[in-house]
């Protein structure tokens, strides 16, 4: 039900936005039968509510439709583009949230200190900075501020694309090739994500760290790190879950920006591209896309919390014993 809720408000809102795709096809100083003919080849010569029921009934035999811009079907440009998506979105989660925790807790063993202050401060600031404006910042720093200090060119990364134009590699240097490639773009989604995280996690870790259970078994003579292990991070496991549940949808979905900035060819760059040309189906498709995987992210995410949850597992085994 929510997921034709999103797919009808997206087919009419996109419909109803000015622009139309086939003028953009077709020769400026095409006549009025050119355009129409354009029209009608897209299927665009019908009213809304007749396009809106071909549009269901091709989705729902799992048709996606056809780019208007490429010509190809929507499930081949998503196929193109998604490996690039889930590279750059798989390693920036992983890297933000292994970074984010670290940094939350350490933070959290040392609120209220100067170095706490100062970590939330640069912390906040990295969270709240645009992902256009950083990325353009290293665009400068790997480009000309790489040539103002005379890096030599193999320490020099490159700033733009995937590979290196022009050359042929494979296997382990086609790999390198793409490592070199995905430094800056990974080095923006990652430090704005753990600065994120560091946030939430610092303030789950400070709230478990001032749990009745866990300052008696302080009391009781256990070392920090085996209340951490055993206590702690159990607790905080719970709000940090949701948090990356909520941050999952990234990992298909991209940076709009940064995949433009980088010229990073994934899905994010494939969205504005189609709606820069008002390629209606590829527009369609990846909104279908990013609410399933909001969706499926959500109930994952509530799953694992019903797992992990102590004060759950607690209700469940009390349930138990008193059957």
């Amino acid at each position: 039900m929510l997921l034709w809720l999103v797919a009808t408000l997206t087919f009419l809102l996109i419909r109803l936005a000015p622009g139309d795709p086939a003028a953009l096809l077709v020769a400026p100083d095409a006549d009025a039968a050119t355009l129409a003919r354009q029209r009608a080849a897209f299927g665009l010569d019908g009213s809304l509510l007749a396009q809106y029921g071909r549009w269901i009934i091709a989705l729902l035999q799992g048709d996606l439709g056809t780019s208007l811009a490429r010509a190809i079907p929507v499930r081949t440009v998503i196929s193109e583009a998604l490996p690039y998506s889930l590279w750059l979105g798989s390693l920036s989660l992983m890297g933000s949230v292994l970074l984010g925790v670290m940094m939350g807790s350490w933070q959290a063993r040392r609120a209220g200190s100067t170095a706490d202050g100062v970590a939330t401060v640069a912390g906040t600031m990295l969270y709240a900075a645009p992902h256009f404006w950083l990325a353009l910042g290293l665009v400068v720093l790997a480009t000309t501020g790489a040539a103002t200090l005379g890096l030599p060119a193999n320490l020099r990364l490159p700033a733009f694309g995937v590979r290196t134009a022009a050359v042929e590699l494979d296997g382990v240097a086609a790999l390198g090739d793409l490592l070199r490639h995905s430094v800056l773009p990974l080095t923006v989604l990652t430090l704005t994500g753990a600065a994120g995280i560091a946030r939430y996690a610092r303030s789950a870790m400070r709230a478990a760290w001032r749990a009745p259970h866990v300052m008696s078994a302080r009391a009781r003579g256990l070392t920090d790190a085996r209340v951490r292990r055993g206590h702690v991070l159990r607790n905080a496991l719970t709000p940090l879950i949701v948090l990356v549940g909520l941050a999952l949808p990234g990992v298909v979905a991209g940076s709009v920006f940064v995949e433009q900035v980088f010229a990073w060819p994934g899905l994010g760059r494939t969205m504005l591209a189609a709606i820069a040309s008002r390629d209606y189906p590829v527009v369609l498709g990846l909104t279908l896309l990013y609410a399933s995987v909001v969706i499926v992210a959500n109930l994952v995410a509530d799953l694992l919390v019903q797992r992990v949850d102590p004060r759950r597992s607690a209700t469940a085994h009390d349930g138990g014993v008193r059957a």
